[in-house]
């Protein structure tokens, strides 16, 4: 193959805006120049020109799978049953759930009056709103304690900018209220008033706002304007009904305040003031407040405290802090508490794996709900009803779909209530899954969940694609994904890298992948991938390596480390020019971030970043295939980072690779809305990886 990188080469040079001087910048005494920076310019036509050539030069080197990809859409989309509903779950007198039907981009939202035999009453149709738009997102939806009117907020741009409105559900007519920027919103129990937060003009949600129907909305109350930067408020009810909260956090610390839900025009109390490093979140049972708290250890006790007097001198404690064992969230019921643990300790055999503990609050014995696979994935369902002796839980691993399950407290028994149907022939007994660990340079193991199909050979043969992440705490899911599947009937083993600065062994594995020890998180998964070639389930010849958002970091950084470890590289949506963007308070999510990344503004903290930002640390070297995509209207990376990232790429790589730059004009940071416009972008990627590790012969 010809150099693929010279016609958008000439096209950048030859631009009107490519010619305009570089930004230069004095930081710490350096002088900083990006030459590059013109590409921030959105409402630039030459800028969008220029866009939607890298799309058609994308397009044109990918032509060639333009039928694979079609065989991959239609492959992928018949192992989807596309009529389908959610299991209803009863919240008062009525019963929620959701649908879709073939051919509708969208989701239903429908619910019965006190039985499931009862008509349906749809209560949104997702499809009508998308009418005459390119992207819709539905953000809350929250109903009335007395079932008549619906809150709810829309996105049509995929930037994330929320707008709340209210629908009368006996009418089916939308009242007047609109508001803009609402990131939250809940109900007090008289039915009448709405408490709703809105986001700054970074999309930092900091003002709650109290609204009384039927009053203009000028005349809304502001109750509370969150000042530090650092932190983010929401609003919400608990699932006793009784109280409702304003939660304030930052990365590392948070502070609670609530009013009975009764009484909207009470004072909002401070259960505990914040205090740096302390984080707690609360639900209600009685007379009693439940306290998930990390004042004691950074993975979390359970403590009690008194509604009438819950302040920090009157906790008492139910279940202490154990190192081994991260205590990720609890739910509380009329007679039962339900907490979710993640294993902590990297030599326990079930290392980042998730548990259910209930405990049944009327005698204070607990149990543990057993899994039956080496890898899988927990979440909790809808849990609207407080007085239950039913939990509803959703299970699933890389090779067992969707299944949602009720659990009899008291007897201890699950029901399976439904498993999603994955069509097209589809049998998991032909499909194995292994939890595997590699070993950091510190002797630290760093778990592997696999998924591949039976029969295959650790010869070193295999085609591999690995995903990463590694940031905020998050725990990437082991979970199911019938997509997948068309890589894996064809050779491919798919990995997922369990590393640090991810939330899979409790909070000090976030925090030893976070600020000035970010590094750990690339070289963990650089570790992975040396332990699946060592391990002769791959080579790096036919190694693919994947992220997105902050896993596009982990891409860029990996890369510029290690251009040798994969062959293949497919970036999403990333996060790849750390250091401009962590320098530029403008921004949406800069400020907060600084307890995630590092605030660059201290020296120290500005040259740990500087050291493995993507785009700063571009040199002239091979590299492997790369394919970038993004969004136009991504409010969380915006669309020039990447832009930048392959432009200033493509006058450093000395290889004949091919690097590609695909831009999704009418979307955000989930790339398309629409699930067979999602579907479409999937079948995209998977043409690509197919195509440039030689598997896609079927």
């Amino acid at each position: 193959m010809t150099n693929p990188t010279q016609p958008t080469q000439q096209a950048i040079a030859q631009s009107p805006v490519a010619k305009r001087a570089p930004k230069t910048d004095v930081v710490h005494g350096e002088t900083r120049t990006d030459d590059y920076y013109w590409l921030r310019e959105k409402d630039n036509p030459e800028v969008r020109a220029y866009l939607e050539a890298e799309n058609a030069y994308t397009d044109a080197v990918l032509a060639p799978a333009a039928e694979l990809r079609e065989r991959l859409y239609n492959e992928m989309l018949t192992r989807i049953k596309q009529t389908d509903l959610s299991v209803p779950y009863r919240d008062g007198e009525h019963f929620y759930y959701s649908r879709t039907e073939e051919g509708k981009q969208y989701g239903i939202y429908c619910r019965k009056h006190r039985a499931l035999e009862a008509e349906e009453q749809v209560i949104l149709d997702v499809n009508a709103l998308a009418e005459g738009q390119k992207f819709m997102d539905v953000g809350l939806l929250e109903v009335t304690d007395d079932g008549h009117l619906l809150a709810y907020s829309t996105d049509n741009t995929g930037f994330r900018d929320y707008t709340l409105q209210i629908k009368d559900l006996r009418t089916g007519g939308l009242l007047a209220e609109r508001v803009e920027k609402v990131a939250a919103a809940a109900w007090a129990a008289d039915n009448q008033t709405l408490f709703y937060v809105t986001e700054d003009d970074a999309k930092r949600p900091f003002r709650l706002w109290r609204h009384r129907l039927g009053e203009p909305h000028s005349a809304d109350a502001l109750l509370y304007e969150e000042r530090d930067e650092l932190f983010r408020i929401a609003v919400w009810r608990t699932r006793s009904k009784a109280f409702l909260f304003l939660s304030i956090a930052s990365h590392t610390t948070s502070e609670a305040r609530f009013i009975p839900a009764s009484a909207p025009l009470a004072e909002w109390r401070i259960l505990e003031p914040r205090a740096h490093d302390h984080e707690y979140d609360v639900d209600h049972r009685g007379e009693l407040f439940y306290i998930r708290s990390n004042d004691r250890g950074r993975n979390f006790r359970i403590v009690t405290a008194p509604v009438a007097n819950p302040g920090r001198a009157q906790w008492s404690e139910i279940l202490p802090h154990r190192p081994d064992v991260m205590l990720e969230d609890l739910d509380l019921f009329s007679n039962h508490m339900i907490v979710r643990e993640r294993e902590a300790n990297s030599q326990h055999p079930g290392a980042g794996l998730q548990h259910i503990r209930v405990t049944d609050l009327r005698n204070d014995t607990w149990h543990r709900i057993a899994f039956p696979e080496p890898a899988y994935q927990v979440s909790p369902g809808p849990n609207a009803e407080f007085c239950t002796t039913a939990y509803r839980y959703h299970y699933q691993s890389m090779v067992t779909p969707p299944s949602v399950f009720d659990y009899d407290l008291n007897m201890r028994a699950a029901t399976l209530l439904k498993q999603t149907e994955v069509l097209g022939g589809f049998d998991p007994a032909n499909y194995s899954t292994e939890r595997i660990f590699a070993t950091a340079a510190n002797g630290m193991r760093i778990p592997i969940s696999l998924v591949y199909r039976k029969g295959f050979a650790r010869n070193a043969g295999a085609p591999c694609l690995l995903y990463g992440y590694g940031s905020y705490g998050l725990s990437v899911p082991v979970s199911f994904n019938s997509n997948r599947f068309s890589l894996v009937d064809r050779g491919f083993v798919v990995a997922l890298a369990h590393i640090r600065g991810g939330g899979e062994l409790g909070k000090p594995w976030h925090d030893a992948g976070r600020m000035l020890q970010k590094k750990n998180t690339f070289t963990d998964f650089i570790a992975c991938a040396e332990h699946l070639a060592r391990e002769r389930y791959t080579a790096p010849e036919r190694l693919a390596i994947m992220g997105g958002s902050a896993g596009g970091l982990l891409m860029g950084a990996v890369t510029n480390l290690r251009p040798d470890l994969a062959a293949v590289v497919l970036s999403l949506v990333p996060f790849v020019d750390v250091l401009n963007t962590m320098l530029d308070a403008s921004l949406p999510l800069t400020v907060g971030e600084y307890e995630e990344w590092g605030n660059p503004n201290k020296k120290d903290e500005y040259d740990y970043i500087k050291a493995y930002c993507p785009y700063t640390n571009l040199a002239r070297r091979a590299y492997p295939t790369i394919l970038v995509r993004t969004s136009l209207n991504d409010s969380q990376v915006m669309y020039w980072e990447p832009a930048k990232y392959v432009a200033k790429l493509r006058t450093l790589k000395t290889d004949a690779n091919p690097l590609l730059f695909k831009v999704n004009l009418d979307a955000g940071h989930g790339g398309s809305s629409g699930r067979y416009d999602a579907l479409r972008e999937i079948a995209y990627d998977y043409a690509f990886l197919l195509t440039q590790l030689g598997a896609a012969s079927s």
